[in-house]
């Protein structure tokens, strides 16, 4: 069959070169896509948050027999409602269940009401109040954009005027848009952070490989949050224990929840997870496949994706087996400098000859005047397998060096953490 992917980075070339390898998929189109996803699929350019553009287009394309919506955008604005309703088939949550991830007010009530572990927090959406009630609350705590802000919402604030600080900047100074409007304000919890997605069908939820995000832009942790500067699978802490509890205590409880709330969720179901003192925790949900997590995860799935995405479509779930390749799996972010604050675009890129194994996911790229230039942030993911963390780690490293771009910056520390927590 034919099949369209939705979304322009580096996720959904890790998404889209996944689906390459399926039998039952004969052509990929993109929309937008970037330079580099147009190596693999034939690009479409038409506006993926205009949802009677993307339907029309689909409309006059009969030949395209699926659609996968990644990006959460176009998820919380109800594009699968809208494909669903043309008669079109498509793989993501519907706008009533996405709203997991487009609302933290809900998703934080929602866990306080089914007795799903997170942090102790209280809702605003006035600022007055917002700083009225952080002049007494214990500090660090941590801010939180209600809504949807290129997963850079969240303010860690270690002192009062800190917080104070983070307060004028979501709320009032709007620097996340109307996702600020209502302001989350949670206990600052500690433990290392684990990522785990999971295929579900809303009935039946299986877990993929752990993975461990790098959210600030420099060593160490350090910098402000992105949307990502690296990744590596799996989380060296999370064993067959740490497995069961999160899948008993967070994950059917979190299906079978939404499913009480007449919002069932078929698609991928994104767990940010910290194994705190008292166990583990819900950080935050996402409806859909984390970036840069999926370009680790993707690479290590053994199972035909798109036999999983008709499953989870035709509520089958339970029928497929999902394998994953034993190892490890590296991912490096190479960023425009200024990133996530301003940068310049357009910088033209060299790419070298890359080690045989080793994977380039585009992430915001773009072809001007027939050469590859920067158009975003994060540019793009070096990703590299190996029997072990730190075999995939040396082999992203030495390859990154084979790339170039004026500004161009990443992380040194990407795979170092957690190498010494327990494994339970």
């Amino acid at each position: 069959m034919n099949v369209l992917v939705i979304g322009n980075g580096g996720r959904e070339h890790a998404v889209i070169k996944a689906l390459k390898k399926s039998p039952k998929v004969n052509k990929l189109y993109a929309m937008k896509g970037n330079a580099g996803i147009g190596a693999d699929a034939e690009l479409v350019n038409v506006d993926y948050m205009d949802a009677k553009a993307v339907c029309d287009w689909l409309d006059t394309h009969t030949d395209v027999e699926y659609t996968v919506v990644t990006p959460d955008d176009p998820l919380a604005m109800g594009l699968v409602d809208e494909l669903e309703k043309r008669g079109h088939r498509a793989f993501g949550p519907r706008k009533n269940a996405a709203i997991i991830e487009a609302s933290k007010a809900f998703s934080k009530n929602l866990m306080k009401k089914y007795g799903i572990p997170t942090a102790a927090y209280e809702i605003f959406d006035d600022a007055q109040k917002a700083l009225d009630y952080i002049a007494t609350a214990p500090v660090p705590l941590v801010l939180k954009a209600d809504g949807l802000a290129l997963g850079k919402g969240v303010l860690i604030c270690k002192t009062r005027e800190e917080a104070v600080q983070g307060v004028q900047e979501i709320m009032l100074d709007q620097k996340f848009g109307s996702a600020g409007n209502t302001l989350v304000v949670e206990e600052f919890l500690e433990g290392p952070e684990v990522s785990v997605l999971s295929f579900t069908d809303g009935k039946t939820i299986v877990p993929m490989i752990t993975s461990c995000d790098h959210k600030r832009a420099l060593d160490n942790d350090q910098g402000l949050n992105t949307g990502g500067m690296g990744t590596f699978s799996p989380a060296p802490f999370f064993g067959e224990k740490t497995a069961k509890e999160v899948l008993e205590k967070i994950m059917l409880p979190t299906v079978a929840a939404m499913n009480a709330e007449g919002r069932p969720f078929k698609g991928v179901l994104y767990f940010g997870l910290m194994k705190t003192k008292d166990g583990m925790k819900v950080i935050e949900y996402n409806s859909r496949f984390g970036d840069p997590e999926t370009q680790v995860v993707l690479p290590m799935l053994k199972t035909d994706l798109m036999e999983i995405f008709q499953a989870v479509t035709d509520e089958r779930l339970s029928d497929v087996n999902v394998e994953w390749d034993t190892g490890a799996c590296v991912c490096l972010v190479l960023a425009s400098g200024g990133y996530p604050e301003k940068y310049e675009k357009g910088k033209e890129i060299t790419v070298g000859e890359l080690d045989e194994g080793v994977t380039l996911y585009h992430a915001g790229t773009a072809m001007k005047d027939g050469k590859l230039v920067t158009s975003g942030g994060r540019v793009l993911g070096v990703v590299a397998k190996g029997e072990t963390i730190e075999d995939a780690r040396q082999k992203v490293y030495e390859n990154a060096q084979k790339i170039h771009f004026e500004g161009m910056y990443y992380r040194s520390d990407i795979g170092i953490k957690y190498r010494n927590e327990k494994r339970e």
